[in-house]
């Protein structure tokens, strides 16, 4: 009799300790994007402290097609700052977003499996930005957002 009492505790054990790292994330929020012609929403993970930037996407074997991880900064950071992709598994597109919510600049990253960091490339954001959001990689182009479409950022940053 016990031992069918403890069966329900360990398959739930079992479960926690395989759960991918997704799983563990924190709360994700809805994030809007919108290209003139249309809104998308994507459910993101917020990256607000130095410990929650570095780490980002890290060690990740995979992310749902609508979520993300949008990072962000208490003041515009320049133009030369770089993400870079170490110990990140999944190829992912990242928009640098202004103050005002407009993407100024989108690349495309792949995953750098070199065992020293300084091995791996930097992605300059090539311009001014408050945000960064991080997709899979084609999410952007396969919704169509490009350069000047705009992201909903409220309630993280006010407009200016």
């Amino acid at each position: 009799m016990l031992s069918q009492a403890l069966i329900p505790a360990a398959w739930l054990a079992s479960m926690l300790l395989t759960m991918p790292a997704w799983a563990e994330a924190p709360t994700r929020h809805a994030l809007v994007l919108d290209n003139g012609q249309r809104t998308h929403t994507i459910r993101i993970e917020v990256a607000e402290t130095p410990q929650q930037r570095s780490r980002g996407l890290m060690e990740r074997d995979s992310l749902p097609v609508d979520a993300g991880m949008l990072f962000l900064y208490g003041a515009e950071q320049p133009a030369t700052s770089a993400y870079w992709m170490y110990r990140t598994r999944i190829p992912l597109d990242i928009a640098f977003i202004d103050e005002g919510g407009v993407i100024r600049s989108l690349r495309t990253m792949s995953p750098c499996r070199a065992e020293a960091s300084s091995r791996c490339p930097v992605y300059p954001a090539g311009a001014r930005f408050r945000a960064a959001l991080e997709a899979n990689a084609g999410y952007f182009a396969e919704r169509g957002i490009e350069v000047g479409d705009r992201v909903e950022l409220a309630p993280w940053i006010e407009s200016p």
